[in-house]
């Protein structure tokens, strides 16, 4: 059987957790999108990983771990990350699709150098490449891993696309060109190091799903991420959906049979765009940054600060329909605890007229929140750590059954801390 696990929100909903968690029932774990510019956190006997490229399996060692084709490969990473996880003492099984594009030294250059250029207009990229990567993918002068196998071939394609990165270095960007020989040489160098791991894992899966084994797709950031249904153009450059997971891991549709989407008790977000339930009171909003996730409201990626909110209900309801969930994971209940009432957005009012359906992006900016208080747990002992859902307060009982209530779909998954154990299965 086929999981997808995926965001609900902006990313940073602590998806590396949930998969942790459900990675040590599966026999597979493939992260289908994204890249290194963001991180899953995820705290377990062996320490506590920043994992940025590496699925969330790799904790476990009887876990097959698949990049998937949809990834945006970053091999000096990828192969950072290896060796740190090795330090640790774990030794993961990991296997990297030989259609997987890599991420090139000059999409690092490009994303830099565009975000100086738009000043007060930048996305906020983490300066990972992704943007760049993507572009050149779908204007087909991307390269894909196994080209990195074949010096002639690769020379020839290099020197063929550096006319093009060349010029919009040298007219657009005012920089220096690049090096054709010392690219081919990087990158047959990246090929020596990453060719131990390659293989065809679209013939692997197909007889893993015959064999009926367990396979945990992982997703990057969230609904509102996505380039299609997300808060375009302050989106990422790959589907963020759970759809997207058998295109970027290479498996039938037909196969994904549970979707379990990760949502916070409270709402945070990492860069630009339209964010309704922000909280705008600095003050208020650091309290609950700094209280947030087991070392604050931090990217796991860049160190910068998140912006943070009260839980919204319409984004999230929103989110959890476009992934298709049948089942959502709450993250950092025990968070809240501290507030004396808990304000939750249940609708966006636009232009005088309350609305509970998620608008389009050319409305984001006119919505604000309309927010209710929730009675809080405050003073009703510590819920950290707690394993059992009856061990509650009422009130954080009644706090996960109005979001549930308000988003249609069963919350299966509690988690009341950052530690692997700390969670409440519903």
């Amino acid at each position: 059987m086929v999981t997808a696990i995926v965001g609900a929100n902006w990313g940073d909903e602590g998806k590396g957790k949930i998969t942790d968690l459900l990675a040590s029932e599966s026999d597979i774990v493939i992260r289908f999108q994204g890249g290194a510019n963001a991180g899953h956190t995820i705290i377990n006997d062996h320490g506590r990983f920043a994992l940025h490229l590496m699925p969330s399996g790799v904790c476990h060692e009887n876990i097959v771990n698949i990049i998937g084709n949809g990834v945006a490969l970053d091999i000096r990473k990828f192969i950072k990350e290896y060796n740190e996880i090795k330090e640790k003492g774990l030794n993961p099984q990991l296997l990297v699709s030989d259609r997987v594009q890599v991420v090139m030294p000059y999409h690092v250059d490009f994303d830099k150098f565009e975000e100086e250029r738009l000043g007060g207009k930048a996305f906020g990229s983490t300066k990972s490449g992704i943007a760049p990567f993507f572009s050149d993918k779908y204007a087909k002068i991307g390269f894909q891993v196994s080209e990195l196998f074949d010096e002639e071939t690769l020379k020839e394609k290099i020197n063929r696309v550096l006319e093009i990165k060349n010029a919009l270095l040298v007219n657009l960007y005012h920089k220096d060109p690049i090096n054709a020989d010392e690219l081919l040489a990087e990158m047959l160098e990246q090929g020596r190091l990453i060719k131990p791991f390659v293989t065809n894992t679209q013939a692997y899966l197909y007889e893993a799903i015959k064999e009926g084994k367990k396979i945990l797709l992982e997703g990057q950031l969230g609904t509102m991420k996505d380039p299609d249904m997300g808060i375009y153009p302050m989106v990422t450059s790959s589907s963020t959906l759970a759809g997207y997971g058998c295109v970027g891991a290479g498996i039938p549709p037909y196969e994904i049979k549970k979707i379990v989407v990760v949502t916070k008790a409270y709402s945070s977000a990492v860069g630009g765009g339209a964010f309704v339930s922000e909280i705008l009171d600095e003050a208020v909003a650091k309290e609950l940054r700094d209280r947030g996730g087991d070392k604050g409201e931090y990217g796991a990626t860049t160190g910068r600060p998140r912006r943070v909110g009260w839980f919204d209900c319409v984004a999230t309801r929103y989110g959890v329909r476009l992934q298709g969930g049948t089942d959502v994971a709450l993250t950092n209940l025990d968070v809240l605890g501290y507030l004396d009432k808990i304000p939750v957005c249940t609708g966006y009012e636009i232009d005088g007229v309350v609305t509970k359906d998620f608008p389009n992006p050319t409305l984001l900016d006119r919505c604000k929140p309309v927010i209710e208080y929730l009675p809080s747990w405050k003073g009703k002992g510590e819920i950290r750590g707690l394993t059992e859902y009856d061990k509650l307060p009422k009130e954080a009982q009644d706090y996960v059954e109005f979001i549930e209530k308000e988003i249609g779909v069963h919350i299966s998954i509690v988690s009341t801390g950052p530690v692997r154990e700390e969670i409440i299965r519903r």
